[in-house]
């Protein structure tokens, strides 16, 4: 694990910024020392990547907190989206280079007044688009309806009162995933997802179990809860919940 003092000097990130980012919900440390210091592995360095990107692109932060939390976020498919993106600004960027060396090399005077090459707006309805498809599903809207006006502690708390679900999948995980133990933990998930976050259907229920033992960050929090092979667990409780 890496120091967030580490971290800084690896990803070009202040120190301050990392303590806001961890502040406002949007990266969290892997896990605190006793003396309270911030520790951090590599789902968190790959979630931090991402944010760079986002902020790159010029998202703001409350934005890309609610696109790198959701739970239906494909890493692949943002990833497509975020170098389409960069590709219309590196064109953008080119042009005005040129631009830039033809009023050096000849003079302002002689070259043809063409205001169009600062137009980004080409570049500006793609990224308002793919805003739209990151945020606007079902889930989300009901996501930030409820969890409006709750402060860092309540968005802390019912983080931590979901983690403890999988921390009691990880007590039974050497069990059958069929059996009651494990379909009702299933059951209690589903509700907390629900009353807490969206509604949970089986649909998406099932979607979240293909996430959660899918590698990365989320099957290593899960794992670092109820210990290896806890995501794996989960996902086959889920499965055999609903129906698959």
């Amino acid at each position: 694990m890496l120091t967030v003092n580490e971290v800084s000097k690896l990803a070009g990130v202040s120190i301050r910024t990392l303590q806001y980012y961890d502040k406002i919900g949007l990266l969290r440390p892997a896990k605190y020392t006793e003396a309270g210091y911030r520790l951090y592995d590599d789902a968190e360095l790959e979630k931090l990547q991402q944010i760079m990107f986002f902020k790159e692109l010029e998202f703001p932060l409350k934005d890309i907190k609610a696109i790198v939390n959701s739970s239906g976020f494909d890493k692949q498919k943002a990833l497509s989206q975020q170098i389409e993106m960069l590709e219309l600004k590196k064109e953008h960027i080119e042009n005005l280079i040129t631009l830039a060396k033809g009023m050096r090399a000849i003079g302002f005077k002689h070259v043809a007044l063409d205001f169009s090459i600062f137009d980004s707006s080409k570049f500006d309805e793609y990224s308002r688009r793919a805003k739209e498809q990151w945020n606007q599903t079902p889930q989300y809207k009901e996501f930030a309806q409820k969890s409006k006006g709750w402060t860092k502690e309540h968005d802390q708390l019912v983080m931590e009162n979901f983690m403890k679900i999988f921390g009691k999948f990880g007590e039974i995980k050497a069990s059958d995933p069929s059996s009651k133990k494990a379909q009702k933990l299933v059951q209690k998930m589903k509700d907390y997802i629900t009353d807490n976050l969206y509604t949970c259907t089986d649909d998406i229920l099932y979607s979240l179990g293909k996430i959660y033992d899918g590698g990365g960050e989320f099957t290593d929090n899960i794992d670092k809860m109820g210990g290896e092979g806890c995501a794996s667990f989960v996902y086959q409780a889920i499965k055999i919940y609903c129906g698959k």
